[in-house]
């Protein structure tokens, strides 16, 4: 079979346009902005970096997801060049509208086409993971030799800087395949010689995430009653999906982060039962916690999975509820100047329209 890797842009903005917006963005910044505003506000307000630097070309793989979305639509207000890794297939690309990208298309096991999607990258995020498709992903093929091809040819190509997206509690003894994964990728990530950045997270949410939203819609499903793997009492430490793009976006510029695996999460350690009654408040709707065994609601997912029901949970979704995904609380504020948003004030989202 012949690897294919096509890149094609999905956007075009006139270079002399972009000089001129650069230029007077900078003169505005130089006049109105303080000189002791914070990090955030400097990052956000200098697209007039381009005069300085060359501009520099990202590849972001899992673009299409809901973190990936996320991080293309910041680098909007940037002068990088986003190029996103596309998993070839016979539907169009869910990519960020009104944002300049390139698609280059190819798997993540395709030596020829990864080699050619990394041609002049620069940096590298890399967000792909098939635990979204719960059963029915491949850890093996993508998070783990997916992620070992993409670090050997990340090498050949002088990429300058490697992000790479990890998980609270990712440990090769796990008894969870989603952490073990994490942590044998990790692992190929550190013994490379790239200027890496391993960021574990706590669980990431915003609107159209893979955690609240999903939940929500469970929790309507359901009449009168809402299962508890256990008691509910596994403690999470749920991080705004803005607060973690700022800090994706951020490390690019901090030489303290380079080479370094880091645990981040939310402003705060929460417990399942109580994600739940916040999310049930939002709703506006009641129900009754009962505990359910937790290999019984494991072994009613996993076959729900395998038939294809339409269901708003998978079996990684309950690995990670298995134990506490808990880190410092002072990291962030710490290491990226920054205060993570509390979980009961950013999800509105969830609130049903009237």
């Amino acid at each position: 079979m012949i690897p294919v890797c096509a890149i094609v842009k999905t956007n075009f903005i006139h270079k002399p346009f972009l000089f001129l917006f650069s230029l007077i963005s900078s003169f505005r910044d130089a006049r109105f902005m303080p000189a002791q505003a914070d990090f955030k506000r400097k990052i956000r307000f200098f697209p007039g970096n381009a005069i300085m630097r060359e501009m520099k070309k990202i590849l972001i793989t899992g673009a299409t997801g809901f973190i990936g979305k996320a991080l293309t639509r910041y680098f909007r207000e940037t002068d990088y060049q986003i190029r996103a890794l596309i998993h070839p297939s016979q539907k169009s690309p869910d990519l960020p509208k009104g944002v300049p990208v390139e698609a280059a298309v190819s798997s993540l096991n395709d030596p020829r086409g990864i080699r050619a999607a990394l041609a002049n990258v620069d940096i590298v995020y890399h967000l792909a993971s098939q635990e979204a498709l719960g059963a029915r992903g491949n850890l093996l093929e993508t998070d783990i030799q997916g992620t070992k091809l993409l670090v050997e040819a990340a090498q050949e190509s002088g990429v300058e800087r490697f992000f790479y997206l990890s998980h609270l509690g990712a440990d090769r003894a796990s008894a969870y395949p989603i952490m073990t994964a994490k942590a044998i990728a990790e692992d190929h990530i550190q013994k490379s010689s790239l200027d890496y950045t391993i960021l574990r997270t706590g669980i990431v949410y915003g609107p159209n995430d893979r955690f609240t939203t999903p939940l929500a819609r469970l929790i309507q499903a359901i009449p009168l009653v809402f299962p508890l793997p256990d008691q509910g009492d596994t403690l999470l430490q749920p991080l705004w999906i803005e607060d973690l793009a700022n800090i994706l976006l951020w490390s690019l510029d901090n030489d303290k982060t380079k080479r370094e695996l880091i645990e981040i999460g939310g402003p705060e350690q929460i417990s399942f039962r109580d994600i739940v009654l916040t999310i049930m408040d939002v709703l506006g709707i009641k129900r009754q916690l009962i505990s359910l065994n937790t290999p019984l609601i494991r072994f009613a997912t996993v076959f729900a999975d395998y038939i294809s029901l339409d269901i708003p949970t998978n079996i990684f979704w309950l690995d990670y509820l298995a134990t506490n995904r808990t880190c410092s609380l002072t990291t962030v504020p710490h290491v990226f100047s920054l205060l993570p948003s509390h979980f009961s004030k950013r999800i509105e989202y969830l609130r049903p329209m009237e």
